[in-house]
C-alpha cells in the first residue's frame, strides 16, 4: 500500500513540473502583452526583464500553497486515501486543460482551473462517501465551503466587468489629453503621467508582490511596530502622495537630463512588476498541490495508521514550500518563457484582439458580435448627434492616428500609451482586490483591460468590430468553459481513481502522458511545416520594376507548391488515397488563404509606392487576380477529387487515369520552366515559355474531345463523365491563369530599369 502512495508522490512531482511549464505558457500573457505589443524594447531585452522579475518573485514568494488556504473543502473531512485521489485527479486535469487552451493560443486562469479542479474532486469524493454512508445530499455541506466557491465565482465574474469598463474609460481620458502625437507634449505632461502610473505600479509591487513574503510579516520599529502589510493597507493616501511626488519629479528628471522616453521606462517597470507578482503569488498554484501531498505523505507515513484512517485536519493549516523547490520551479518558469512557443501563440491572440493595424482577423463574427457592434454604433450616432460639433471634431483629433503609422507593415500593434495604461490599470485594480481581500484572476483582469483599452482608442473600427468582439466572446466563452471542464473532468477522475486505484492510477497516468506527448509531437510538425512551407512575402518596393523582382520568388513558390496539389490529386484519384487527396486540399486552403494575406496588404503597398510609380500597382493588382484564379482552379480540382473517393464512387478508367497522368506530365514541365525562369530572374526566358501555350492547350482539348466521344459509345458512369469533365475544364482555367501572369510580368519588365526598394534605413523602421 505503502510503494502505491509513494509512485503517486513522484509522479505528483513530474506532473508539477509539466503544469509549470503548460501554466507558464499560459500566463505569459499577463506580463508579456504590453511590452510586445507595443515593441517598447528589443525583446531580448523584454525577456531578460521578466525573467528578472519572475526569478525575484520566485525567491521571496510567500511559499504558501494558496490552493490549500483557499477553503474550497474541509480537509479535515478527508482520510488520507482520499486526499491522494482528489490531488491526483487535479494535477491530471490541469496538465491536460491548460495545455488544450495552450494549443488554441487562448488565455485562460490558471487559478480558476485549479480551484474547480480542486472543487469538482473534493465534490465527487465527498458524494461518493455521502453515498456510502447513506447519508443526504444536503450533508454536502459538510465536505465543500460552498461560501467561499460562490465568493470566487462573483469576484471573477464582477472582475471581468470592471477591468473592461475602467481600463476603456482611463484609456479614452488619456488619449484625449495626450492624442497619438503625446511625444510632443510638454515634459510636465508626461512627467504627471509618468508619476501616476509608476505611482500605481510600484504599490502594486508592494500590494502585490510582496503580500504573504516573510518581510511583508515583520514587524518594524520605523512603522511604529506595525507589520509592512498593514501598514500598506492603512497607509493608502500617504503612500500614493508621496509615491506619486517622487516619481513626477524622478520622471521629469528622466526626461530633461537622460533624454529618454517615460513611456517606455513605465512599460518595463510594468512588465517587471507583473512578472514578479505572478511568480510570487502564482507559482505555487502549480506546485501547491504536489507540496500539500508530500506533506500529507510525511505525516502518514510517521503515523502509523492505516491510510483509510488517517484524517487530514492537518492540511487545514498553512503548507511551507521549501525555498530550494520555489528557486527551482522559478528556473524552470524562466526557461519555459524563453523557450516555449505555445506561450508565443497565447501572447499573439491577445495583441491581436488589441492591435490598432488591420490583421488577419482569426475569429469569425456571430450574431451576438453583429448585435453589440450594432449597438454600439447606433449609440454613437446619438452622441455625434447630441454632442456640440466643436467638440466632436476636437475628440476626432486627438483620437486620429498618424499617416505614418498606418502605412506600415509591420507597425506596432499599439502605441506606449495605451501599453502604459494597460499595465496602469491592471496594477491599479490587482492591488485594489488584494488590499480588500477580493478574489480574482490575474489573467482576467489583465486580458479585459486590454480589450476596454482597445475599444476606447478606436482600435476596433467598422471594419475590424465584429471580428474583435467575437474574438472576445470566444475567450469569454473559454473561460466559463474552463470552470465547467475543470470541474467535470476534475471529477471523473477523482471517481475512477477511487473505484480502483491500483488499475485507474496508472492507466490514466499513462494515458495522460500519451495526450502531452501527442499534443507536443502535434505542435512541432506544425511549426515544422511553417518552416518548410515558404510563405508568400508581401511586397515592399516601390516601382514596377522592384515589385516584378521582389514578387518573382512568390510566383516560383506557388508554380512550385500548385504542381504538387495538381499531382497530388491525379496520384489520390489513381490510387484511390484519401490521405493524400486530404493533404492537397490542405495544401491549397494554407496557400488560397496566403494569397488573400497578399490582398489584405494591397493597402499598404499602395501607400508605400513612389508617386511616379503608381502604374505598379495596378501590375501588381492583376498578379494577385491571377494567383487567385489559380489558386481557386487547384481547390476546385482538389475537392472534386476527395469528394469523389470520399463517397466511394466508381473509379475512374485506366484510359481516363492515363490521360490524366499524360496531362500532368506535360503541367509539370511547364511549371518546372516557369519556376526556373522566375527562380533566376531571367524574365526573357518567359517567351519560349509562351510559345507553348498553343502545344499545351491543345493537348487538353483532345483529352476533352476523347472523353466526349467515350461518354457517347462507351461511358456509363455519370459521375466519372462529371468529374474528368471538371478537371479538364478546371485545368484550362488554371493554364489561362498562369498564362496571363506570365504575359503581364513578360510585358512590364524592361532590364534597363533599376528597380526601386525602400532604402536600408526605412527597412530597419518597418
Amino acid at each position: 500500500m505503502e510503494n502505491l502512495y509513494l509512485i503517486m508522490i513522484i509522479a505528483l512531482a513530474g506532473l508539477a513540473i509539466a503544469d509549470l511549464v503548460v501554466g507558464v505558457s499560459n500566463d505569459a500573457v499577463n506580463f508579456l502583452n504590453s511590452a510586445i505589443g507595443s515593441k517598447a524594447v528589443s525583446f531580448k531585452t523584454l525577456m531578460i526583464v521578466a525573467s528578472i522579475g519572475v526569478t525575484v518573485g520566485a525567491v521571496f514568494s510567500s511559499g504558501l500553497m494558496e490552493v490549500a488556504r483557499k477553503g474550497i473543502f474541509n480537509p479535515e473531512q478527508f482520510v488520507f486515501s482520499e486526499i491522494m485521489v482528489i490531488f491526483m485527479a487535479v494535477m491530471i486535469t490541469d496538465i491536460l486543460l491548460l495545455d488544450f487552451f495552450n494549443t488554441l493560443g487562448l488565455p485562460t486562469s490558471t487559478t480558476v482551473s485549479i480551484v474547480f479542479e480542486l472543487l469538482g474532486a473534493a465534490v465527487a469524493v465527498s458524494l461518493i462517501k455521502i453515498m456510502a454512508a447513506d447519508g443526504s445530499f444536503f450533508d454536502l455541506i459538510q465536505y465543500i465551503n460552498t461560501s467561499k466557491a460562490t465568493e470566487i465565482i462573483l469576484g471573477i465574474g464582477l472582475s471581468v466587468i470592471f477591468a473592461f469598463s475602467i481600463g476603456a474609460v482611463v484609456q479614452w481620458i488619456s488619449r484625449l489629453l495626450l492624442s497619438y502625437n503625446f511625444l510632443e507634449r510638454a515634459r510636465w505632461v508626461g512627467a504627471l503621467f509618468g508619476g501616476i502610473a509608476l505611482t500605481a505600479i510600484t504599490y502594486f509591487i508592494f500590494m502585490k508582490g510582496l503580500k504573504g513574503t516573510p518581510f511583508a510579516a515583520e514587524r518594524f520599529d520605523l512603522l511604529g511596530g506595525e507589520r509592512i502589510i498593514d501598514f500598506l493597507e492603512q497607509q493608502v493616501l500617504v503612500i500614493v502622495a508621496i509615491s506619486f511626488l517622487i516619481w513626477s519629479i524622478l520622471s521629469y528628471m528622466v526626461m530633461a537630463i537622460f533624454r529618454m522616453n517615460i513611456y517606455t521606462l513605465i512599460i518595463i517597470v510594468g512588465t517587471f512588476a507583473l512578472a514578479l507578482a505572478f511568480a510570487g503569488n502564482d507559482l505555487v498554484n502549480f506546485i501547491g498541490v504536489p507540496i500539500a501531498a508530500l506533506d500529507a505523505f510525511q505525516r502518514w507515513s510517521e503515523s502509523g495508521i492505516s491510510p483509510d484512517q488517517f484524517s487530514m485536519a492537518a492540511l487545514s493549516g498553512k503548507v511551507e514550500t521549501p525555498t530550494l523547490l520555489l528557486i527551482i520551479s522559478g528556473l524552470i518558469m524562466v526557461i519555459t518563457l524563453w523557450f516555449s512557443s505555445k506561450a508565443k501563440a497565447v501572447v499573439k491572440t491577445s495583441i491581436d484582439l488589441s492591435s490598432q493595424s488591420d490583421i488577419k482577423e482569426r475569429f469569425e463574427p456571430n450574431w451576438l458580435s453583429r448585435g453589440m457592434v450594432r449597438l454600439a454604433v447606433g449609440m454613437n450616432y446619438m452622441a455625434n448627434y447630441i454632442l456640440p460639433k466643436p467638440w466632436i471634431r476636437t475628440i476626432d483629433n486627438r483620437f486620429k492616428v498618424p499617416p505614418a503609422t498606418i502605412a506600415k507593415i509591420d507597425a506596432p500593434a499599439f502605441d506606449l500609451v495605451r501599453a502604459a495604461v494597460n499595465l496602469m490599470v491592471a496594477s491599479v485594480l490587482i492591488s485594489i482586490a488584494t488590499s480588500m481581500k477580493l478574489p480574482l484572476s490575474t489573467t482576467y483582469v489583465t486580458f479585459m483591460v486590454a480589450m476596454g483599452t482597445s475599444l476606447a482608442d478606436r482600435a476596433w473600427g467598422v471594419e475590424s468590430a465584429v471580428y474583435r468582439v467575437a474574438g472576445v466572446l470566444n475567450v469569454i466563452g473559454g473561460w466559463f468553459f474552463t470552470a465547467i471542464i475543470a470541474f467535470l473532468a476534475s471529477a471523473t477522475i477523482a471517481s475512477l481513481i477511487h473505484w480502483n486505484e491500483y488499475v485507474m492510477f496508472p492507466l490514466l497516468l499513462v494515458l495522460a502522458v500519451i495526450l502531452l506527448i501527442r499534443s507536443y509531437s502535434v505542435h512541432r510538425k506544425q511549426l515544422k511545416d511553417a518552416v518548410a512551407e515558404d510563405r508568400l512575402q508581401k511586397a515592399e518596393s516601390r516601382s514596377i520594376q522592384g515589385v516584378i523582382h521582389e514578387s518573382a520568388d512568390n510566383i516560383s513558390n506557388v508554380v512550385n507548391r500548385g504542381n504538387r496539389i495538381y499531382t497530388n490529386a491525379i496520384r489520390g484519384l489513381a490510387l484511390q488515397d484519401l490521405t493524400l487527396l486530404k493533404r492537397g486540399r490542405k495544401q491549397v486552403d494554407k496557400l488560397s488563404d496566403e494569397i488573400d494575406d497578399l490582398r489584405d496588404n494591397i493597402f499598404y503597398f499602395i501607400k508605400n509606392l513612389d508617386e511616379s510609380s503608381v502604374t505598379a500597382s495596378n501590375f501588381y493588382l492583376h498578379i494577385l487576380d491571377y494567383l487567385t484564379d489559380l489558386s481557386q482552379s487547384l481547390d476546385f480540382i482538389a475537392r472534386a477529387s476527395y469528394k469523389h473517393v470520399n463517397n466511394n464512387h466508381k473509379r475512374l478508367k485506366f484510359s481516363q487515369i492515363r490521360e490524366l497522368k499524360e496531362i500532368d506530365d506535360l503541367l509539370e514541365g511547364f511549371f518546372l520552366e516557369t519556376e526556373n525562369a522566375f527562380e533566376s530572374r531571367s524574365f526573357e526566358q518567359i517567351y519560349d515559355v509562351l510559345k507553348r501555350r498553343e502545344e499545351i492547350f491543345d493537348f487538353v482539348q483532345d483529352k476533352i474531345q476523347r472523353q466526349v466521344e467515350r461518354t457517347r459509345t462507351e461511358e456509363s458512369s455519370p459521375k466519372n463523365t462529371t468529374l474528368y469533365f471538371s478537371i479538364l475544364l478546371e485545368t484550362k482555367d488554371l493554364l489561362n491563369a498562369a498564362f496571363d501572369l506570365l504575359t503581364e510580368y513578360y510585358k512590364s519588365h524592361d532590364s534597363r530599369v533599376e528597380p526601386a526598394t525602400i532604402p536600408q534605413d526605412e527597412e530597419e523602421d518597418v
